[in-house]
């Protein structure tokens, strides 16, 4: 009888085994298909001395993080555009718009932000360009976390204040590596509005805290999700993408031509599908990913990267919703 006990012990622990085995299996399956996804692309960057970056870019679209606030949609205070969606700066009158979607976690954001900053602010003061951002939470959707969704919140907070601009650049001037979560510290977000002279106030800071524009947020990613746009940064001058042409690689010098020039087309509307593509000196980011150096992605913009719902970018490369990029944020990207 005892035999026949420990026979049948035996059986179990040999069955248990072979269980928690297939188990492990089964999920290193799904680990390696996730992997598969991502498709490496390579691009080149030509905008002010940068290299030729690797860009990862995936096949669909990030989704939103999961700490959005379901609630009432309250738009910031001068909020533009369908919806309401998007936060404008430069003169109403300015003739020409770009129109730009980012992610303030997403490296190829920040590679376009670096190269293009100074010739943007530039054309602004001339009066001869505004900008409307569109904010999105792919990073947050690719990697986990909450610093794209807490970000964005501080970011219109700010836009309440009057002081969206300067924080907008603070927070990519100080961007963290793509995996460390750091925004979504309100403590991290508070600290750098330090950085901008009068923002941090009872209300800002009450702003921030209690995710004011959470759910205003999710919409204008939903809105991103929803236009078909392959990764971030998507960047449009009246509604074409500036990265689209890769034979002749955007920079900031034609940008500067094309504003003064004239040249642009009829509005600074999103353009979905057609104008999603990371231009060619830019990685663009998808919604799950990575960054790891400046790299572009599907034509991503010299100078910034796109990330997408599960890619990361790092330099000047373009983030979409299933790729990674690696290298450093110098870049400027489009979707």
């Amino acid at each position: 009888m005892s035999e026949k006990n420990d026979g049948a012990n035996r059986d179990a622990t040999k069955r248990s085994a072979r269980e928690r085995l297939q188990l492990e299996r089964e999920r290193q399956k799904t680990r390696d298909k996730r992997r598969r996804t991502l498709i490496v692309a390579s691009a080149v960057v030509g905008v002010l001395g940068l290299a030729t970056v690797v860009g990862v870019i995936a096949a669909n679209t990030g989704k939103s993080g999961d700490s959005a606030k379901e609630g009432p949609v309250v738009a910031p205070s001068g909020a533009t555009g369908k919806d309401a969606l998007a936060i404008r700066t430069g003169k109403d009158e300015a003739k020409h718009t770009l129109t730009v979607w980012e992610d303030f976690r997403c490296p190829a954001c920040k590679s376009f932000e670096d190269n293009y900053r100074d010739t943007v602010h530039e054309l602004e003061a001339k009066g001869l360009l505004k900008v409307d951002y569109h904010l999105v939470t792919l990073i947050d959707g690719n990697m986990r976390g909450s610093g794209s969704l807490k970000s964005a919140n501080a970011a219109a907070c700010a836009q309440d204040a009057g002081k969206f601009a300067a924080y907008h650049d603070v927070l990519f001037q100080n961007q963290p590596q793509e995996i460390d979560d750091a925004y979504g510290s309100n403590a991290r977000l508070l600290e750098l509005a330090g950085k901008v002279d009068g923002l941090v106030t009872p209300e800002f800071r009450a702003c921030v805290e209690n995710g004011t524009h959470n759910s205003w947020v999710a919409k204008s990613h939903q809105a991103f999700a929803d236009g078909k746009f392959r990764g971030t940064p998507t960047v449009q001058l009246d509604g074409k993408d500036i990265f689209a042409d890769q034979a002749n690689p955007i920079t900031p010098q034609k940008l500067k031509e094309q504003v003064e020039g004239g040249a642009g087309g009829a509005t600074g509307a999103a353009v979905p599908k057609g104008a999603g593509k990371a231009s060619p000196s830019a990685g663009a980011t998808t919604g799950t990913g990575t960054k790891a150096g400046a790299k572009t992605g599907e034509k991503a913009s010299p100078s910034a990267s796109r990330t997408g719902s599960s890619g990361s970018s790092n330099g000047s490369s373009r983030s979409s919703s299933n790729g990674s990029a690696n290298g450093s944020s110098n870049g400027a990207s489009g979707d």
